[in-house]
């Protein structure tokens, strides 16, 4: 779903709707067409970042968790703690975790690049089998350099 501001959602699909207009946006939304896209290069491979104009509401505490979210490079991994020190708390891991939860734009604000502490795929609001599948296909496209140490 988009606003006049950018994009407010994105949800995963698993039934025939997948790849039309189920949310009854006007398709020709520069927003949606820019996400689609930026989501199409994402999966082929050819993008690591996203540069769409996002409209996502949420507590002060939540859209700091999303900022910070958005400074894990790709196919890279930080724990729950490790994030909430990030955002100024690191006894807050639970918050993070239900920031990351509250999340309206999965994949473009990758909370799957968030893991429990023992590396664990934990706490994916899509599945935490999606999250495997996300931080596989970008280890796979986007390699971690030599030198980074997690």
């Amino acid at each position: 779903m988009a606003s006049d501001h950018g994009i407010i959602s994105i949800s995963f699909i698993d039934d025939e709707c997948a790849g039309t207009n189920c949310t009854g946006n006007d398709p020709s939304s520069i927003a949606l067409d820019s996400c689609k896209q930026q989501l199409q290069e994402y999966f082929s491979g050819t993008r690591r970042q996203f540069d769409i104009p996002l409209d996502v509401r949420g507590t002060h505490f939540q859209l700091r968790v999303w900022d910070a979210l958005q400074s894990i490079p790709a196919g890279q991994t930080v724990t729950y703690k490790q994030l909430a020190s990030r955002v100024g708390n690191e006894r807050a891991s639970r918050a993070v975790g239900g920031a990351c939860n509250r999340n309206p734009v999965a994949i473009v604000v990758p909370c799957h690049r968030v893991v429990g502490a023992s590396g664990a795929m934990v706490g994916y609001a899509p599945g935490t089998w999606r999250k495997e599948w996300l931080i596989k296909h970008e280890r796979a496209f986007f390699p971690i350099p030599p030198d980074h140490s997690e």
